[in-house]
């Protein structure tokens, strides 16, 4: 198997998910091209030397929909022979992208490909695809599909993390992100989103609320327990030893609605030489796995167990480790279950302070880990992320 080479990255700053958002005016596929095109005008790329686009969405319908990674390699002008795919994996999309242009290159089915996401909130809803698991009676009745945020509920019920607990750690999500935009560590990743004119509209993270704290987050109220009337039930059937959900999840603990897109430049040693470009990382091994499917939640320590088994590794052997803040018991679960250190968790912050553009996730905090462990002089990250349906994807990369 060849290698895979990271030699860059870059993402949009992430826009409020909502009308008054900076980005809600930009198209997807606008969006969608922005990181294609820093990503050439920053390597001095040939685009005629990648092979493949592959793009994560969460929800592939309307604009988004009819392989927007095609679409995007035409709207940002790269050459036409640059092939593009679209790929669904929930929340873990991107991340699956990257595996996916990474394989390709291992495979020696391509010398050059990119892999990323892309996700405008604002533009459409969560569950405009809905499909079989939430719209088929028999799908729906046997997996007793309950929404993520009651997931993320029993969660916290199950392993004992009360609101005190997932308010504490919003909170220093909050201080993590802002402490890294004011020092500047995003900003190597980020390419300005413009309008049509060529007027910058977002050239950094405008969902962050570094002014959070436990008083301000005591005053929300649980977001869930409405739909706990309907599907508390529905999810006690399958834990018939819980009690009771407590419902202890706001939209100050979960993940914010942002749109954004991200792009990650992967290729072989020759293609490296070819476009004179140095790698920074390599992509070391990935994998995926299912998980109960009532709570959806609870694949990122699996995942990163059995990643960690074929890899020959142990959670010693990574200095940081990335995971999607979905919500934060998803977090606690996972620093819980793997015994880590909170301090190598989401170093930067993650999508509690900064915003969880779905389809686009995985490929902006691959990112993000990528360049803190070049700021920290460290070598080895893991990335990991839930998703819906009951799936987990991780990745492991190393510098080089």
């Amino acid at each position: 198997m060849a290698e895979a080479f990271i030699y860059d990255h870059v993402r949009t700053p992430r826009g409020r998910g909502r009308a008054d958002g900076s980005l809600h005016e930009i198209t997807a596929v606008e969006i969608a091209a922005t990181p294609l095109r820093a990503l050439a005008e920053r390597n001095g790329l040939d685009t005629a030397l990648v092979d493949d686009v592959v793009y994560g969405c969460a929800q592939p319908v309307g604009e988004q929909g009819g392989n927007i990674a095609r679409a995007a390699v035409l709207t940002a002008r790269w050459d036409e022979s640059v092939a593009g795919q679209q790929v669904h994996r929930f929340c873990a999309s991107a991340l699956e992208a990257v595996n996916n242009a990474a394989a390709q290159v291992m495979t020696g089915a391509a010398d050059a490909t990119v892999g990323g996401g892309v996700e405008c909130m604002s533009r459409t809803y969560i569950g405009a695809d809905t499909g079989a698991w939430v719209a088929d009676p028999w799908c729906s009745y046997h997996n007793h599909f309950a929404p993520q945020g009651i997931g993320a509920d029993l969660i916290a019920t199950i392993d004992g993390f009360t609101r005190e607990d997932v308010d504490a750690y919003a909170v220093e999500s909050q201080r993590r992100a802002a402490h890294a935009q004011q020092e500047g560590w995003f900003d190597k990743a980020l390419a300005p989103v413009k309008d049509a004119i060529g007027q910058v509209v977002l050239d950094r993270d405008e969902y962050l609320r570094p002014n959070t704290t436990m008083d301000s987050l005591a005053g929300l109220k649980p977001a869930f327990t409405g739909l706990g009337q309907v599907f508390d039930p529905i999810a006690l059937q399958r834990y018939p030893q819980v009690e009771a959900i407590e419902h202890v999840h706001t939209g100050g603990n979960s993940s914010g609605i942002v749109d954004g897109a991200a792009a990650i430049l992967i290729g072989s040693k020759k293609f490296g030489e070819s476009a004179s470009l140095k790698p920074r990382a390599k992509i070391r091994a990935f994998t995926n796995i299912g998980s109960e499917p009532t709570i959806m939640l609870t694949a990122p320590a699996d995942v990163s167990r059995k990643l960690l088994d074929r890899a020959g590794m142990t959670t010693a052997d990574i200095d940081l480790f990335e995971i999607n803040e979905a919500f934060a018991s998803v977090v606690l679960r996972f620093i819980k279950y793997l015994e880590l250190d909170p301090a190598k968790v989401n170093v930067a912050g993650g999508a509690i302070a900064l915003g969880h553009p779905l389809g686009a996730t995985g490929a902006m905090i691959l990112g993000t880990v990528l360049d803190e462990l070049e700021r920290r002089d460290l070598n080895v990250a893991l990335i990991t992320l839930c998703a819906g349906n009951g799936l987990g994807t991780a990745t492991i990369i190393e510098r080089v």
